[in-house]
């Protein structure tokens, strides 16, 4: 699942990334208003979890320009602002939670958890299949043909993004901006290695291989011809 992070405060913003990423979630991140009006946009997230003090555009104006798009992307909005008024505020400006700082790090993943769990409604994807091979989103585990698999939850991350993108060939670029965050080319093996560990796992011991490398190209998941 996709989260967008919109927060100003550098120190904040990391600690709130890689917490979410520990989690299991890809985090893309946003420091001002405006650059958090033309991510949410541009790409569909589950939730995002927005402070209400931003540069250039506060957070109840983006919320209220999404919600005027018809974007009904689910919004914790978090602030130092913590009366019994600014948090009708915030709601009413259409945040679905409302969480004051300081707060604690299991508390703000439970009310997002929550969240994620009230506008899930019944066609929300939850398990990802590719021939005999499901991954499911809820408990985060791997299996195929019925066995189970063990992955890290890195390699979980790097097979969710290949299985939602199955038939399609994503690049070596696309893979780092996904499942590592990381937006240059650092020149180093980090993805071949994660696939060829991952094609060890999931292709093993299986008759036919799913996860191809489509030379000059990048990798794909597929069902077999």
């Amino acid at each position: 699942m996709k989260i967008l992070v919109v927060e100003d405060d550098r120190e904040m913003a990391t600690y709130l990334t890689k917490g979410l990423s520990e989690s299991g979630y890809t985090v893309d991140c946003a420091s001002d208003g405006r650059e958090a009006l033309f991510l949410a946009t541009s790409a569909d997230y589950s939730a995002m979890v927005l402070d209400r003090m931003l540069p250039s555009m506060d957070g109840l104006s983006v919320l209220g320009a999404l919600r005027a798009a018809e974007i009904r992307t689910p919004a914790l909005i978090l602030s130092a602002l913590g009366s019994v008024d600014d948090r009708v505020k915030g709601l009413r400006a259409g945040g679905d939670d409302y969480l004051v700082k300081p707060f604690a790090f299991s508390e703000l993943l439970a009310r997002l958890e929550a969240l994620l769990r009230r506008g899930a409604g019944p066609t929300t994807t939850t398990r990802l299949r590719v021939a005999d091979l499901e991954l499911d989103l809820l408990t985060r585990s791997v299996r195929r043909g019925g066995k189970a698999i063990e992955v890290l939850p890195r390699e979980f991350r790097l097979l969710e993004y290949l299985m939602r993108n199955a038939g399609h060939v994503v690049t070596r670029t696309m893979l780092l901006e996904h499942v590592w965050d990381i937006h240059f080319d650092p020149r180093s093996n980090i993805v071949e290695t994660h696939i060829s560990r991952l094609r060890s796992k999931v292709d093993k011991g299986f008759e036919a291989q799913l996860i191809h490398t489509v030379r000059g190209a990048g990798y794909c998941v597929r069902s077999p011809a």
